[in-house]
């Protein structure tokens, strides 16, 4: 019997004017997108607006909800001064249960440390949060030459490989601790 489809929040964590995130995040949510196992929900903080939601506000429940029914995380970061935005972390810092127990991949962007330093900062916030984060990401050094004027990479093969073991490692591990709070709420 096939599992039921893991739902996939892909956050896109810039927010700076003239970002590149959305040519990232665009090519990772059509590449998770075209697996059956899984649902793709993508958030994207320059619309969230993390600075200006308020506790008990309508836009505060939506986006702990979208966070909250998610079974999985992509993270897409840029590396901003060898560290990732400040929005994303701040994103990050609105909530706590929602994050627990549910794995956490990345995609990262940067110069020439392909946004990797941002990610490795990115794992000791996600563990305090009691989030499993997996061992494989995809990194895009220098971004920018990448990626045709369309938003496609001009050289996907090592990229898609990327995110294919990406996709793998997050589907086992959403299934393996969906079924687990299921059978036993995650208590910190």
């Amino acid at each position: 019997m096939p599992e039921r489809p893991f739902t996939l929040a892909v956050i896109v964590g810039s927010t700076r004017e003239g970002r590149f995130a959305p040519v990232v995040a665009n090519w990772f949510a059509a590449h998770a997108g075209r697996r059956d196992d899984v649902v793709v929900d993508v958030i994207d903080l320059d619309e969230v607006r993390p600075y200006e939601l308020r506790a008990g506000s309508e836009e505060m429940e939506t986006y702990a909800k979208r966070v909250g029914a998610a079974d999985a995380f992509v993270v897409i970061t840029p590396e901003y001064n060898h560290s990732f935005p400040a929005p994303l972390k701040h994103a990050i810092d609105l909530l706590h249960q929602q994050w627990q127990a549910k794995p956490v991949g990345f995609v990262s962007y940067g110069g020439v440390s392909g946004g990797l330093r941002a990610v490795e900062q990115l794992r000791l916030v996600f563990a305090e949060l009691h989030a499993t984060t997996v061992r494989e990401t995809v990194s895009f050094p220098m971004a920018g030459n990448l990626f045709d004027e369309g938003g496609q990479l001009r050289d996907p093969q090592d990229a898609d490989r990327a995110a294919v073991v990406l996709l793998d490692q997050l589907a086992w591990w959403a299934q393996a601790l969906r079924e687990a709070r299921e059978a036993r709420p995650y208590g910190s």
